[in-house]
């Protein structure tokens, strides 16, 4: 009996850690690559431990052989990766919003590197999803990250059929739902850039022999600056009440 009891609690052990540690490799503020791997998989047992006792009445049977043990765990990580990327497009959000932003002000082209998204990306961009996730850390929303993520084993069961097709619409639904608040939220930032673009093109007929690159270039910056001064607070309110509404289906109102 004790065997037997051994055998079920490690096999239940690793396959919440197979979902709940793929999810922590991709959630923001643990994914990030200035955080050690020990610490994520430190985190990832930990909550791995402290949520068996909830989800075990969810698991299945030990399976009868290796082939559906593998299946089990590849479908765990499949459902992991699914709210890791989940949360990933939340947050990107602020990456996009950036890039717009360093379009409508002329800073493009002054890339550095990401740790958040891992890749080259604009300096505004760097800014914001720093910010970003600095804020979800300070007002708890972590806690409503793991906590749904526990909650996905009452819509996802472990060993029974994933929906594979639910899950990428979703993703894609959150995708293009990321691109649209980024844009809804850098029309500040369009509007400034149009207006000093016309009155820029103005100037140009009243004054051809202005240099216009060395002239107008400051001006453009430090008025993008300006905007993103007054809107910065606004921006990052609405950022934050998007990123719950992200998770709040997971563990209801």
């Amino acid at each position: 009996m004790l065997a037997e009891f051994l055998d079920v609690n490690i096999v239940g052990f690793f396959l919440v850690f197979a979902r709940v540690g793929t999810a922590i490799m991709l959630m923001p503020g643990f994914s990030a690559v200035y955080v050690n791997v020990r610490i994520r998989l430190a985190v990832g047992l930990t909550v791995s431990f402290a949520a068996m006792p909830l989800i075990m009445p969810l698991m299945p049977p030990v399976p009868a052989s290796a082939g559906a043990l593998v299946v089990l765990i590849i479908m765990e990580v499949v459902v992991g990766l699914f709210f890791g990327f989940l949360a990933r497009l939340a947050l990107g959000t602020l990456q996009i919003l950036g890039t717009f932003v360093s379009l409508f002000s002329s800073l493009a082209n002054a890339l550095v590197q990401d740790p958040v998204a891992e890749q080259q990306s604009s300096v505004i961009s760097n800014f914001l999803t720093a910010i970003g996730v600095l804020l979800i850390l300070v007002t708890n929303m972590h806690h409503l990250m793991f906590e749904a993520l526990i909650e996905t084993y009452s819509l996802f069961i472990p060993g029974q059929v994933t929906g594979i097709e639910d899950m990428a619409l979703m993703l894609a639904r959150k995708l293009a739902d990321s691109v649209a608040l980024a844009l809804q939220l850098s029309s500040p930032f369009l509007v400034v850039a149009l207006t000093y673009y016309a009155l820029l093109g103005v100037l140009n007929r009243l004054m051809p022999a202005l240099p216009l690159f060395f002239f107008a270039m400051p001006i453009q910056i430090g008025l993008q600056f300006y905007v993103m001064l007054v809107t910065l607070t606004g921006v990052m309110m609405i950022f934050l009440r998007n990123f719950q509404d992200t998770f709040i289906p997971f563990v209801g109102p």
